[in-house]
């Protein structure tokens, strides 16, 4: 409820807001496209969490947690993708282009499809959790190149407004709004990992009841051999 509720005042919020004076309109993709990076990049700081978490302590909350936020993670850094191509076709003239913090920040999105996908190759929980840990710590490598390519190199993309030493550049009426959005984005993102947490924990009980109850139709269908008495000739 607190999720809808801030999500809802943040929608308000933003079509209310000042349009930008060379942009218009198209500016208020920012109050998403924003708070879909910010939701990915503190996403992928849990799978490095749970990823640690798990190296230390051996125990399977923190492989679900670095899985979980993976999963969210990966779906909100293609959504920061896909609304900075709408954002840019219009503004640059093409769907695309080879600017770096783009090209970053797709490198991301691949690096933790894999990581997925390298969760998909084992069944054994212990060897997955192992692998996946170790991968998780590594691809995080790509978090600050992604942040900080607008800084190191030369791109399109605008450098930091917010995230920025000394006072934000963004008009202040939109900075606020900007902010009650990545609230609102913060609390969505905190409940879709909840969701997918608890949905992990009941995949593995229904995993564990399922190998239980083969191992004991198995067990059904041996039998004890019967010894049958020799038979005397008369």
């Amino acid at each position: 409820m607190a999720a809808v509720t801030v999500a809802a005042l943040a929608v308000a919020a933003a079509l209310a807001a000042p349009p930008d004076r060379l942009q218009g309109d198209l500016q208020k993709l920012m109050y998403v496209h924003v708070p879909a990076a910010w939701i990915a990049y503190l996403a992928f700081v849990l799978t490095l969490v749970g990823s640690i978490g798990w190296l230390r302590r051996r125990q399977q909350r923190w492989d679900r947690l670095a899985a979980a936020a993976a999963e969210v993670g990966v779906f909100f850094t293609g959504l920061a993708i896909a609304l900075g191509a709408i954002w840019g076709k219009p503004v640059w003239g093409v769907w695309w282009t080879w600017d770096a913090r783009l090209v970053s920040t797709a490198l991301l999105f691949f690096v933790y499809l894999g990581y997925l996908a390298l969760r998909r190759v084992t069944d054994d929980r212990a060897s997955r959790a192992r692998r996946s840990a170790v991968f998780g710590i590594v691809a995080f490598i790509q978090v600050p190149i992604v942040h900080f390519s607008v800084i190191w190199w030369r791109t399109l993309h605008q450098p930091p407004t917010v995230l920025r030493p000394g006072d934000p550049t963004i008009d202040h009426t939109m900075l606020a709004v900007l902010l009650l959005n990545l609230i609102g984005f913060t609390l969505l993102g905190a409940w879709l990992l909840r969701q997918r947490f608890r949905l992990d924990v009941a995949l593995e009980e229904l995993e564990d009841a399922q190998a239980a109850r083969d191992l004991e139709l198995a067990g059904d269908s041996i039998e004890t051999p019967k010894l049958e008495g020799r038979r005397s000739d008369v």
